[in-house]
């Protein structure tokens, strides 16, 4: 690839700073996964969609990628700041079931929209119950030193740390009363923003995921898991830990103090002493309705956009068209917009590939060219300019077919949405509850364009009428060519 550095903002020193890898040649990522207690909500997936380009453009910058994305499958509650119920527990009594089944089947639920969304698998899904040797090995080598124990368990004092807080920017008045509002949900906790490493099982009960520790039966602290696996599977210092932006506040400056803990590491003004060199965070997508949060019992989830017609790739879409750092409000319009988007890039692609092969085709694209589009991808991840550059392009007389065709292929690696392999009739909107099949449709819409091309426009319309009848909305007057929508 061309030799634009990358550049990354790094949510720790607040800078936009160069990629240099720890170990010269590789790139070493983490990225918090799901708490797998409920369905990910498509502002969930925003994170991994993020994840995904990042990790797609550290492979076409020519880095020998090793990503871990883990699955929480222990130990986070109802409330960041220790408080609530057990998420995992709680589904399973509300449902019924084992813990264990219930992992199981929101993991699976999880890997289904990353498919759907065509984000890369990772080298490894890291599952939290998979480590909990590893947990309360790293806990007993900083509990001395850093540590205190309660009735209700193991607890890291974050005044034994440097800089606690800093990449929340947490050390403000404001901040210290949030964090006040939250110090008594545990009796006895030296400081406010204090943590569990390890949660003791209460006398009397019994849990469905508890082991034994040198603090009493019970289970790791949510924010225990992920220093361990990164550790684990990268070494510290790796190079770039990523998450949404809620994981800012409280658990990535946990999962911080924890490392700083386990490497006897100084402040923060050195980034490495984070465990991370680089911290990444994507904005929230928000949704006007309210119906982003779990809470509400019925909330907006990627298998609803398929069962309402849209391709999934329309939201992957929608995300790339928003820098990751921007706030991005999701509507069911933005969402059409997107597809059709898509459509136009996917119609573009099938005609270049329709066109013969001429010698003037064969022109391949400049080292100028190719330095527009990788200065975009390299400005901190900017796929919204890139998107726009690929549309000119696209849509440029003066590129030939063979240019056009090389920048898809140069650059779908990075975009991932499969423009050289999906169809245009893939993306018609078609809602799983349609009653009249696509087949019918098809033939209904061939009969009537013999019938306009006979002029015979009575039948026309008598067709055109009982597609709109069955909930077929033919669009003659779309600029895209011939087309349908349910």
């Amino acid at each position: 690839m061309t030799d634009t550095p990358l550049k990354l903002f790094n949510s720790l020193t607040r800078e936009l700073e160069e990629f240099t890898p720890v170990h010269p040649g590789e790139a070493r990522v983490y990225t918090c996964g799901p708490t797998v207690y409920n369905y990910p909500h498509i502002g969930n997936m925003r994170a991994y969609v993020f994840a995904d380009v990042l990790g797609r453009t550290l492979s076409w910058k020519g880095y020998d990628l090793t990503h871990i994305i883990n699955i929480t499958d222990v130990g986070h509650l109802t409330d960041d700041g220790d408080a609530g119920e057990d998420k995992m527990e709680k589904m399973a009594a509300a449902k019924a079931q084992s813990i264990w089944d219930i992992a199981r089947h929101y993991t699976e639920a999880f890997w289904a929209d990353v498919k759907a969304l065509n984000i890369r698998e990772p080298a490894k899904w890291s599952v939290a119950t998979d480590y909990i040797d590893e947990m309360i090995d790293f806990a007993k080598s900083i509990a001395d030193q850093h540590c205190y124990e309660l009735d209700s368990g193991l607890y890291f004092d974050v005044s034994t740390v440097a800089d606690y807080g800093r990449l929340a920017r947490a050390v403000t008045e404001e901040g210290a009363e949030e964090s006040r509002g939250r110090i008594d949900t545990v009796a006895g906790k030296r400081n406010a923003a204090d943590f569990a490493i390890w949660r003791k099982t209460p006398v009397g009960e019994t849990r469905q995921m508890e082991w034994p520790s040198p603090w009493g039966m019970g289970a790791p602290g949510w924010h225990l898991e992920c220093s361990v696996m990164g550790e684990k599977l990268l070494g510290f210092p790796f190079d770039i830990h990523t998450g949404g932006i809620d994981h800012r506040e409280i658990h990535h400056p946990n999962e911080i103090a924890q490392n700083q803990a386990f490497c006897g590491c100084g402040g923060l003004d050195e980034a490495t002493h984070s465990g991370a060199k680089i911290w990444m965070h994507n904005n929230f997508l928000v949704e006007r309705s309210g119906k982003m949060s779990k809470s509400s019992g019925e909330f907006l989830r990627l298998q609803l956009l398929i069962d309402k017609g849209y391709h999934p790739l329309a939201y992957r879409m929608m995300c790339l068209q928003a820098h990751y750092r921007s706030e991005l409000e999701f509507s069911w319009e933005g969402l059409g917009a997107a597809l059709t988007r898509l459509k136009r890039m996917v119609m573009a692609v099938e005609k270049l590939r329709a066109k013969p092969e001429q010698s003037e085709d064969l022109k391949r694209l400049t080292n100028e060219e190719k330095e527009e589009f990788d200065a975009a991808i390299s400005d901190d991840l900017n796929t919204p300019l890139l998107l726009s550059k690929l549309d000119g392009l696209l849509g440029a007389g003066f590129f030939t077919s063979g240019k056009k065709l090389e920048a898809v292929r140069l650059l779908d690696p990075l975009l991932g949405l499969q423009l050289l392999k999906i169809k245009r009739c893939e993306l018609r909107i078609r809602p799983k509850d349609a009653a009249i099949t696509e087949e019918e449709i098809e033939a209904e819409l061939l009969r009537r364009k013999e019938a306009r091309v006979a002029k015979d426009f009575a039948t026309s319309d008598a067709i055109r009428d009982s597609l709109a009848e069955q909930g077929v909305e033919v669009m003659d007057g779309d600029p895209l060519g011939w087309e349908w929508k349910l």
